[in-house]
């Protein structure tokens, strides 16, 4: 068998199998001592920052060090120019080692006896920041061999990246960014050529040249770069000028807080991010925690307040204040007020007659009685135990009435109405086992701020509602249908203030839909204010759940609401939202609810201006406990005489039907006489004797009418009346001057302090709804 001649080993081929060993060894010490990169994504110390980059907390890692995340293209070009002027010039051209840096700075060594410059490239430095090694030989080749790794694995991008984030900048600021917020307070793309030489020069020796502590070395070492930058033509004399005439100021090193509970939110929500974009403004944050810290200020210890600000579009935090004290423990500083469970007070009834609207059961100039009414056992009052007797819808949701609300749901029914907020994305929190029920109209369930808000907006969003978006990283979700664009449009327009009312004056704030609330015992004072760009909520009260005597929404929230609104930048306050093609103008009559032109004018008693929601009219309904609602009713009278005839009548009569236009029973003790007048029959014949009890067949007893009342001679106190209502059924409850004053049984006296002198209207409504009216005098 032939043997075949050894292949000769030609000097090409000796130098290829030494370059393949050469890599071969380098890429089996590659992987026998990986690069220990840091992971920037997914470090311990995390920023959180605002819609433009500003940031707003941030949290160190394990070794308490403060960075702020940021990439080359993020940096202002004039600190990389400087950087690379100082640091390495020929950084772009070599590949990790640059042997002319290496031979002059042993050149200088030798020449000098001493250390002159390092040769160190950035690459290098990049090296003995991400792998720490001892000041020697060995260690010098070490970081060699770990820079030709970092240019081979990271290439020029990723180290600069590495040094801009990494770099030791003085005290627990490691990178670029953080020493431009931390010195400086802004960020590092907006560096002048003074600040950006400053920057580049600190991390050789950070702790000597800390311009907060060092302003005179600091100076001396930017200006020594300037000059390098000028001498090799890096940049002109004249920009070196202007740079040099700028005094290093920095100011003490304070880590950013602002949105404290915001960031915690967000960095729980995102763990194990290194930069979390916020949604928030940093300006208008500082301006309204600013606010809020000044308002509370004037409350006892043991009171927060909180308060939010969204984009009414998109639902996204442009201003997040959980608590007006971070940190202060006599005002509970650590509790989110925006994510606790509270009683919403009133701010949910706004829900009610907008999804009565889309079920056509009202528009904006309903008739509804507010007069005490029993349903099924619960009999609601006013927050000021007043009673107004009939408003239209508006009205009664701009001032808060509580019966006409709750009417309103008993006609819903409670459950569906719940139902509609839970698919919007609000769930009403009940006690464990309780189902929906009425109370609920009144602020008897829990909800939580940012919960309102979302509610509120939609009025702005066509009816669509919202969950809170604080993330930049969030994207903006369709939302689910709340109300029709409609019947949130007419409930808008429904809580714009009257610039004639002087307790919610807008003060000319545009556009501001608002609403107050408080919850019972005084624990909660709510204010959400809707404007087509913004929606704010305002919550006031102690985060433990007790009482605040005396403060309630319109005192204690609203007037913080107007601050707020009155702070927002003009350029956020946009035009009114067009009307949707659903909605129109119509004029309708009282008390039947009908349109003027298909009304009969003698039925026509009070006319008011409605908002009208596809075209849809309902006649008015009955109040609780009266079987019939507003309607015609022919009685039968005399021709000639125009009198009342009954079934009873002595005398030959010649009758003819004569058409009334009845009133709800509960309205009647609210109307005035004419009124009142044009409602009931005519009176009847004298030769007729009633076939039915008479509608107003209470009498008071006790107070003439028309008497003057006085206290004795001598005695200092507010005169008293025993009062009790003849011929009432059940019980009879007693309104003076349209306020309750007290209960009694049918044949049961009940007795009155009469404390404010003057004209003095007292009324007594029984159980069937009759009623029993007299005028006196309090002298």
């Amino acid at each position: 068998m032939p043997v075949l001649p050894r292949p000769r080993l030609t000097p090409l081929r000796l130098v290829l199998l030494a370059l393949l060993g050469w890599f071969a060894g380098l890429w089996a010490l590659d992987r026998l001592f990986p690069l220990p990169l840091p992971d920037l994504a997914s470090d311990r110390a995390t920023v959180v920052v605002d819609r433009h980059g500003e940031p707003l907390r941030a949290f160190p890692d394990e070794r308490g060090v403060w960075r702020y995340p940021v990439s080359p293209a993020e940096v202002s070009p004039a600190y990389i120019e400087a950087l690379i002027g100082y640091e390495d010039r020929r950084f772009h051209y070599h590949g990790g080692v640059d042997p002319l840096a290496l031979l002059r700075a042993a050149g200088q060594w030798l020449w000098h006896g001493k250390v002159v410059s390092g040769g160190s490239t950035l690459s290098m430095q990049v090296a003995r920041i991400i792998d720490p090694h001892p000041r020697s030989l060995t260690g010098k080749l070490r970081q060699m061999a770990r820079a030709v790794q970092l240019e081979w694995h990271l290439g020029k991008e990723g180290i600069l990246a590495l040094y801009l984030n990494y770099a030791p900048f003085g005290g627990t600021l490691e990178g670029v960014e953080a020493a431009s917020f931390g010195y400086l307070g802004k960020p590092s793309s907006r560096l002048s050529d003074a600040e950006a030489a400053l920057l580049a020069v600190l991390p050789q020796a950070p702790s000597r040249l800390r311009p907060d502590r060092h302003p005179r070395r600091a100076q001396q070492a930017r200006d020594k770069l300037l000059q390098r930058l000028q001498d090799l033509g890096d940049w002109p004399a004249q920009r070196v000028a202007a740079a040099r005439q700028e005094a290093v100021v920095a100011r003490r090193l304070v880590p950013p807080m602002l949105a404290p509970l915001a960031a915690e939110r967000l960095r729980r929500q995102f763990p194990r991010s290194a930069r979390i974009d916020a949604t928030l403004d940093a300006e208008l944050q500082r301006r309204v925690e600013a606010q809020l810290a000044a308002w509370i200020r004037r409350y006892p210890e043991g009171t927060s307040a909180a308060a939010l600000v969204v984009r009414s579009d998109t639902l996204e935090a442009l201003a997040y204040v959980g608590t007006a004290a971070f940190g202060d423990a006599t005002r509970a500083g650590h509790v989110d007020m925006l994510r606790a469970w509270r009683s919403p007070g009133s701010t949910l009834k706004p829900f009610i007659y907008g999804l009565a609207l889309d079920e056509g059961l009202i528009h904006s100039a309903s008739l509804l009685v507010d007069a005490p009414q029993d349903f099924d056992g619960y009999r609601p009052g006013n927050f000021d135990q007043r009673f107004r007797g009939p408003v239209d819808a508006a009205q009664a949701l701009r001032l808060s009435l509580n019966i006409p609300a709750v009417a309103l749901l008993d006609r819903l029914g409670p459950a569906p109405w719940a139902a509609r907020l839970g698919h919007a994305g609000v769930r009403l929190r009940l006690p464990r086992g309780t189902a929906p029920h009425l109370g609920m109209a009144l602020g008897a369930s829990e909800v939580r701020l940012d919960q309102l808000v979302g509610l509120y907006a939609a009025l702005h969003a066509d009816g669509i509602a919202r969950r809170l978006r604080l993330s930049g990283a969030q994207a903006p979700e369709p939302g689910r249908r709340l109300l029709s664009p409609g019947a949130a449009w007419i409930v808008r327009r429904m809580l714009e203030r009257s610039e004639d009312d002087a307790w919610f004056d807008r003060g000319g704030r545009p556009d501001l839909a608002a609403k107050t609330g408080t919850s019972y015992g005084f624990r909660d004072a709510w204010a959400i204010g809707a404007t087509p760009a913004v929606t704010i909520g305002v919550w006031v009260g102690r985060p433990d759940g007790t009482p605040l005597p005396g403060q309630f929404g319109a005192v204690s929230a609203l007037p913080l609401l107007h601050r707020l609104v009155d702070g927002l930048p003009r350029d956020w306050r946009r035009a009114a939202l067009p009307r949707p093609d659903s909605v129109e103008d119509d004029v309708i009559c009282w008390p039947l609810g009908r349109r003027v032109r298909d009304t009969d004018p003698a039925h026509c008693h009070r006319r008011l201006e409605a908002l009208i929601l596809e075209q849809t009219v309902p006649p008015s309904f009955a109040p609780k406990g009266e079987a019939q609602p507003p309607r015609i009713e022919s009685v039968r009278i005399d021709s000639v005489s125009g009198r009342r005839l009954s079934a009873l009548c002595r005398g030959v009569h010649q009758s003819a039907l004569h058409p009334v236009a009845r009133w709800p029973a509960l309205a009647l003790p609210w109307l005035d006489a004419e009124t009142r007048r044009r409602s009931l029959p005519p009176p009847l014949s004298p030769d007729c004797l009633e076939d039915s009890p008479p509608l107003e067949a209470l009498v008071i007893l006790g107070i003439d009418a028309g008497s003057r009342l006085r206290s004795p001679p001598g005695n200092p106190n507010a005169p008293k009346a025993s009062v009790r209502a003849s011929g009432a059924t059940g019980n009879v409850r007693w309104l003076l001057n349209g306020r309750l004053a007290g209960e009694s049984a049918s044949s049961e006296p009940l007795t009155l302090s009469l404390d404010h002198p003057g004209p003095q209207i007292l009324t007594a409504l029984d159980a069937t709804q009759r009623y029993g009216q007299v005028e006196f005098v309090v002298e």
